[in-house]
Order: structure tokens, then sequence, then C-alpha cells
């Protein structure tokens, strides 16, 4: 076989690997969604109060968050392939276990062992891109990854309400299990962890880039150099408030704020959410094209960002937090499809710190967005228990969703402090700064 058969064939091979990983991705976003949906069963199965129930959601987010340097760590040295086969397997064995949860405790286990499992899945992915896809590829891929891990999420709405209205959530996610076993197989078996695991050249040869190659630092030392690297953070809390605001929406309180405020259906109200989470899906592929295309990183999240900051301010200030329903769908589309500049992050976080990190690089910024997620929903949570018997329902929403926009208002200051690489890796001039 010579050269140009061994690239064609990585090409082609490459897109099978990507495809087996990101079906666990998908998996990721459905948990990461689904807990809203079915809020009032389980309430009526355990009898818990808002803030129990935004901390059991809280519970996959604490875990994925607190898991996401081990898992650039174990991305970095054990390899994809087994890290997410391991974690998709937990996953599955967390979501039965919380489908089959005889007391609100095991729920709690259930959904930890769901957010371990499900926290590998991501890093290894943007590992296994900067092996097999070029570096001119890696924000487009970073967005149609999110494209297609969003999917999850738009079935953990209104497919998951019709699920759960036909067969109890209870049976829903105990299936959501095996199959999230069934990918831990396929991952196993398919996955590879560098071009090189089958006789083919790497990327950095196929790019030319050998002569210029760096020795990886030790993991130990490599993690402390990107976490003292001032340009890695920027990017952190950008996804921090944009992600947490947003899933506090789509993921915990916004089913409850359409039914509750506008007295619709339950089902109806995911229609809503579905739209929100279809624009995210979307907004990862735009906002990744928009940024290769013009070679920017930073321009890219200014201009979406602004606008994302905006659709949380109609939504909270007009009509006192109760924005004319038919403004909802646009509102709701535009508001997901500006608010994945987070998708950058993870690229500038990749392109100022050494090649070789790419995984405990990603994952350090990957935390914000699960950091966002952990904290805003429970402090929304207390603000329903403290003032529902206060306040009118709308003014209620209105006082909870004022943390989502506060927190879009400061991940979007974050943005001017954002190193721009022009979407190349740009670690050799950081260290001569």
């Amino acid at each position: 076989m010579n050269q140009s058969q061994e690239i064609q064939k990585l090409k082609t091979y490459r897109w099978l690997i990507w495809g087996v990983l990101v079906l666990s991705y998908i998996i990721v976003f459905f948990h990461r969604l689904a807990l809203g949906v079915v809020r009032e069963d389980l309430v009526a199965t355990f009898g818990i109060t808002g803030t129990t129930f935004a901390n059991l959601g809280s519970t996959y987010f604490y875990a994925y968050m607190v898991m996401q340097i081990p898992s650039g760590i174990l991305a970095d040295s054990l390899g994809a392939r087994k890290t997410v086969t391991i974690g998709t397997l937990l996953a599955g064995i967390g979501s039965i276990v919380f489908g089959y949860a005889p007391s609100i405790a095991m729920a709690f286990l259930g959904r930890l062992l769901v957010g371990i499992g499900v926290s590998v899945a991501f890093i290894a992915i943007l590992k296994v891109q900067s092996q097999w896809f070029f570096e001119r590829e890696f924000a487009t891929m970073s967005g149609i990854t999110s494209f297609v891990g969003n999917l999850g999420g738009i079935f953990a709405q209104t497919p998951l309400a019709i699920m759960v209205a036909y067969f109890t959530w209870r049976s829903t996610f105990a299936a959501i299990g095996v199959i999230s076993i069934v990918i831990a197989i396929l991952c196993y078996v398919f996955v590879k962890n560098s071009p090189s695991d089958m006789g083919l050249p790497t990327i950095e040869s196929i790019e030319g880039k050998e002569k210029k190659a760096m020795k990886t630092p030790p993991l130990g030392e490599g993690l402390k150099e990107a976490l003292l690297n001032w340009k890695t953070w920027p990017s952190f809390f950008v996804f921090a408030g944009f992600f947490g605001a947003f899933v506090s929406l789509t993921g915990t309180w916004g089913i409850s704020y359409l039914v509750e405020v506008y007295e619709i259906t339950r089902q109806a109200a995911t229609n809503y959410t579905t739209v929100a989470v279809l624009g995210l899906a979307i907004g990862g592929i735009v906002v990744g094209k928009f940024s290769d295309a013009i070679q920017s990183r930073k321009k890219p999240m200014l201009i979406f960002g602004s606008i994302y900051v905006i659709t949380w301010a109609i939504l909270v200030f007009v009509n006192g937090g109760k924005p004319p329903i038919g403004i909802l769908y646009p509102l709701f589309f535009i508001m997901g499809i500006t608010c994945p500049i987070f998708v950058l992050g993870w690229a500038c976080s990749k392109e100022v710190n050494h090649p070789g990190l790419a995984g405990i690089s990603t994952s350090i910024v990957n935390i914000g967005g699960f950091f966002g997620g952990a904290v805003l929903p429970p402090l929304l949570g207390r603000v329903f228990d403290n003032y529902g018997e206060v306040l009118s329902v709308t003014a209620l929403y209105q006082k909870a969703f004022m943390y989502c926009f506060i927190a879009s208002v400061v991940g979007f200051l974050f943005v001017f402090l954002v190193k721009e690489t022009h979407c190349r890796n740009i670690y050799r001039e950081n260290t001569q700064e």
C-alpha cells in the first residue's frame, strides 16, 4: 500500500471511529437534559422539593465537572478506546440504577454513576479528533460533534415526553441504559486511538510537522503547565456562563416555566425546548465553520455571544418575564444557535497549550460548562422554594431566570480576554512571551 492509499484509508476509517464515539456523546446529551421532562414524575414518585429536584439534576454536572481533568489525563494516557468503553458502560449501569431506583438516595446514586460515566466521552472525542483530523478541521469537527451530540438533547425533549407517557419514566431510562452498554461494546471493537495503531501515517507526518514536533511533558507537569497558562481560563468562564444558563432553561426549569407561566401542556412545552436544543446543535456547526472560514476564534465569539445575551434580556425583562408566546419559538432558536461559542473555547484551549496536551487543556475548559450547569439550577431551585408563596408565578420565574441573564453577561465579558489564535497552535509564541 503506497502513501496515497494509506492516507485515503485514514480519511475513510476516521469517520467510522468518530461515528462510534459520537454515539456515546448522544447519550451524554440525553442525560444532560432529560430530567426537566420527568420532573413531575420524579416529584410524584419520591415526593421531593424543588431544591432536591435541582440537586438531583446537578449531581450529573458535579460528577461531570470533577471528572474533567481525570478525563483529560485518561484520554492522553489510557487512550480514547478504553476510556470511552469503560465510561459508557458505567453510564449504562447508572441509567438502569436510576430507572429502577426504589428511593431518592438510589436515584442520586444512579445519576452520579451516569455523570461519572459520560464525563469521559467528549474529551476523548476531542483527543481522537486531534489524532485523526487535520488542525484546520478541528473547530468544524467540534461543531459537528456538538451537533450530533445534541440529537441526544433533542431526544430528551418531545420524544422523551412521548416515551414516558407510553412506557413510564422507569422503563425509558432502563432502556437507555441497555443501549449505552451496546455502544460501549462498539467502542471497544472499532475505535483506534491513533492512525499509527493501524500502521497508517500520523496527521503530523502528513502535514509535514515532524521536524517541528516537541517532546510532550509528563502528565503532572503538563497539567500544571496548562493550569498556570492564563490563556486557558477565559474560555472556561465563557463556557460556564453561557452553558450554565442554557442548561438551566432547557434541562431543568424551562418546561416547568412554560407549563406554569403560559399554561400549556408538558408535551407542548417540550416543543419549545426542542427548538432551543436544535438551535444549539445547528449553532455548533455554524460557529465552527464560520470561525474556520474567517480564521478567527474571537470575532465569532463576540458576534454570536452578544446576540445570546440579548435573547436572555428579552426572556427576563420583556412583559415582566412573560414575552408574547408567539415570539418564543424564534427566541429559543436564536438563543440555541448563538450559545455554542464555547466550541471555539475548546479549540482555543488546544491552540494556546502544548500540542501533546490536547486532552488535558480542553478538559480544563470543559469543567467550566459543567460548573455552570451544576451551580445555576440549584440557585433557581432556592428561589422557587423561598419565594414560591410570596411571588406570582411569572414574577417567580423572572427572579429565578435573572441568575441566568447575569451568568450570560459575565460569560460574555470574558470573551474580551480570550486570546486570538487565528486557528493555529500558538504554544511556541506563548512560551516566548
